[in-house]
């Protein structure tokens, strides 16, 4: 399957997250597909919108030595996934 023919999705995850006491969120891991996933580094911190539809709080995250972009939006926290 190309480049092209690929398609991204917006699945909402669980997110494990710390509150600093300035109210700060930072997320440190992720469950996916019944799996939890340690977030390695936080690289950008921005508001932004998603190429899936949404918007909030774009967290850029290394998660295994991969890129990818962790949402929050209004309460709930979206990856952009080429799974449904």
């Amino acid at each position: 399957m190309s480049a092209k023919e690929m398609r991204l999705y917006k699945k909402y995850i669980q997110v494990v997250v710390h509150f600093n006491e300035q109210g700060e969120i930072m997320p440190l891991f992720i469950l996916f597909d019944g799996k939890k996933y340690q977030i390695d580094r936080v690289l950008q911190i921005k508001k932004s919108a998603s190429q899936v539809g949404g918007a909030g709080i774009l967290y850029q995250c290394r998660i295994q030595n991969n890129v990818r972009n962790l949402f929050y939006e209004r309460t709930r926290w979206f990856i952009e996934s080429y799974h449904p």
